[in-house]
């Protein structure tokens, strides 16, 4: 819809404060870099960025420079006579980058331009991508189903199921404080635990009260979800004040940084606990499969969706 090519069912798309919801796609001041990056493999780098610049007639001089800045712009300098077919797809990818910049757009879609790189390489140009948003200041819309993706290259953040936007707002925000179960459990992990919302706390299954305090909108008997990051719950040097629950490990599963401890709590509910693998970590304290664990956290880091 902001790039024209679909029709808002209502309401009106603004593009720097003027209404553009009735112009074609070519009147827009909209640029797109697509996954397949889309280039032409019978022209050079430098011929491939310079392509909407000559579709719009820029003079010469004034396009050989902004070509140069762009190429400049995306450390491909270097590679601007070379064919699209040479090169990596780190390299490809940032020649596209520079392609749809190059116009000054007002807004730059960019429709999953990372899925297509291996991991590695994803988070070397997430970085990369950040830093040319700043340098050049352009509005940047980023669709992507990669949830640490969002995360990582969003000031502001939209969640959307079945076309409804459910949380809006910054990563942070976003990931801290979920409006909704489908966004805690959606962006990032979270154990949701069902419960019934009464006198101040959360009645779990297992008939154990989670203090959360007071909630507005919340009535006496309301079901409810605890939702509680992994990493916010401890398996070790437990402190006075935390809410605390008792249950088996099922698994362990090692990450490197990481290792994540499954552990299912008497009332069947299988909770995920990560913990960092410090220098002062050793194998021989962790724990066994089948051991029964006690949990801990700290009751702030609690949330009660409805």
């Amino acid at each position: 819809m902001i790039g024209g090519f679909a029709d808002p069912t209502e309401g009106s798309i603004l593009l720097a404060g003027h209404d553009v919801t009735g112009l074609p796609p070519n009147k827009r001041d909209v640029n797109t870099v697509f996954q397949s990056y889309a280039l032409f493999d019978h022209l050079s780098v430098a011929d491939n960025i310079a392509f909407g610049l000559k579709r719009r007639r820029v003079e010469k001089q004034e396009l050989r420079r902004r070509v140069a800045e762009a190429l400049e712009l995306v450390q491909l300098a270097h590679l601007a006579t070379r064919k699209p077919r040479t090169l990596s797809g780190g390299q490809r990818q940032r020649v596209a980058l520079a392609r749809a910049l190059v116009n000054r757009p007002a807004v730059l879609l960019l429709d999953e331009p990372l899925g297509a790189l291996d991991l590695k390489l994803r988070r070397q140009m997430q970085i990369e991508l950040k830093q040319i948003q700043r340098e050049v200041g352009i509005t940047f819309v980023f669709v992507t189903h990669d949830q640490d993706e969002a995360l990582t290259m969003s000031d502001r953040l939209a969640v959307m199921n079945g076309g409804v936007i459910e949380h809006c707002g910054t990563p942070e925000d976003v990931y801290e404080r979920p409006a909704t179960r489908f966004v805690a459990s959606f962006i990032g992990t979270s154990n949701l635990m069902p419960g019934v919302y009464r006198n101040g706390s959360v009645v779990l299954e297992s008939g154990q009260a989670v203090p959360v305090g007071r909630r507005a909108g919340l009535a006496e008997g309301a079901e409810v979800s605890l939702s509680i990051r992994p990493e916010k719950i401890w398996l070790s040097e437990l402190t006075p004040g935390m809410a605390r629950a008792t249950g088996v490990l099922r698994d362990t599963v090692y990450c490197g940084a990481t290792t994540t401890y499954l552990v299912e709590l008497a009332a069947g509910t299988t909770l995920a606990v990560l913990e960092q693998n410090t220098a002062r970590s050793r194998m021989e304290d962790r724990w066994s499969n089948g051991q029964q664990v006690e949990l801990g956290w700290l009751p702030e880091h609690s949330l009660v969706l409805g």
